[in-house]
């Protein structure tokens, strides 16, 4: 095994959602430890400088942005093995979706966290956590603002299980 087949972590990186014909397949989890599994994920919504003030304001026709973001936000993390095909169905002990209004760039930061005692990590719930309250914000405001991007939907950290912990590099968010 060369260098370049290991991650940073030194783990050797191989596709673990295939067989050894090449197909899609679930892992088999069940002769791993339960442990508790720990991860958090962002992504920003970029917008108009008047579209932050509504919302700050709670000055949208559609309501409460981030509330509704926020329950939009918990509801996908708990229904992420019905979106990610390969994904395993999971008893979530926690979900947290926090946000910061930024000035420059005008926007909103998402930062989403999920734990459990299980299997297998939270990575996938906490990122599709963070990616539904963006597209939740997109949709609450897209009356007042087409120009919005969602951006930056990353993984920041995850705790827990065989590879153990991972913190993103602050440089490894920022866009090329």
């Amino acid at each position: 095994m060369m260098k370049d087949d290991l991650n940073r972590n030194g783990i050797p990186m191989s596709l673990t959602h295939t067989d050894d014909q090449g197909r899609a397949s679930m892992v088999d989890v069940s002769d791993k430890p339960a442990t508790v599994r720990e991860a958090r994920a962002s992504a920003f919504v970029r917008m108009q400088p008047a579209t932050l003030a509504l919302i700050r304001e709670n000055g949208l026709k559609k309501g409460d942005v981030l509330a509704v973001s926020r329950i939009a936000g918990i509801q996908a993390a708990k229904q992420c093995s019905n979106l990610v095909p390969l994904c395993h169905p999971l008893a979530l002990s926690k979900v947290g979706v926090e946000f910061a209004f930024q000035e420059e760039p005008a926007g909103v930061a998402i930062e989403t966290y999920c734990k459990l005692s299980g299997q297998t990590g939270v990575e996938m719930e906490a990122l599709t956590a963070a990616s539904v309250a963006a597209l939740t914000i997109y949709d609450m405001c897209k009356a007042v603002d087409l120009s919005m991007v969602i951006e930056n939907i990353a993984l920041l950290e995850k705790s827990g299980g065989r590879r153990g912990h991972y913190v993103r590099a602050e440089d490894e968010t920022k866009q090329p």
